[in-house]
């Protein structure tokens, strides 16, 4: 892969940092377990779906904190008398954690059928809505004179 240099950028824009210093390290090494989807199910609407096969609901574990959003899946021990002759199935310990944009929270999860389905939504307040702004004419202003 390439790397893009955004330094061109960093003159016309403000408080963008953060934004291209994770542009900066999103080629890095991250790892690739377990796998995900990442779609936009409306407008405002975003859905997580990661492939958890093995996992059950009480060995996952999603949080929000300070726009990350970290889920964690912990395997149960299994039991020894198993002798298990081939291992496709992954069943490790991980942690991913996703960056989340100011104004996104966390709407919901759910299992289902070895996918978690982690749901988000986008809300932006009132005061940062756009809206239109009326030019007023020079037309119509008066200038009052006051006598003295």
């Amino acid at each position: 892969m390439r790397h893009l240099d955004f330094s061109p950028l960093y003159r016309s824009t403000v408080g963008f940092d953060r934004l291209f210093s994770m542009l900066d390290t999103a080629g890095s090494d991250t790892p690739s377990y377990p796998p995900y989807n990442i779609e936009r199910t409306g407008e405002n609407a975003y859905r997580i779906t990661m492939a958890v096969a093995g996992f059950t609901d009480a060995e996952l574990s999603v949080e929000a904190k300070e726009h990350v959003l970290t889920i964690k899946g912990e395997k149960a021990e299994e039991d020894s008398d198993k002798e298990i002759l081939y291992r496709g199935i992954a069943s490790r310990t991980f942690e991913r954690r996703f960056q989340i944009a100011e104004h996104v929270r966390v709407d919901g999860a759910s299992l289902e059928n070895g996918l978690l389905h982690v749901d988000l939504v986008r809300e932006i307040p009132e005061a940062m809505k756009p809206r239109k702004i009326e030019i007023a004419s020079s037309a119509s202003k008066q200038i009052e004179s006051k006598a003295h």
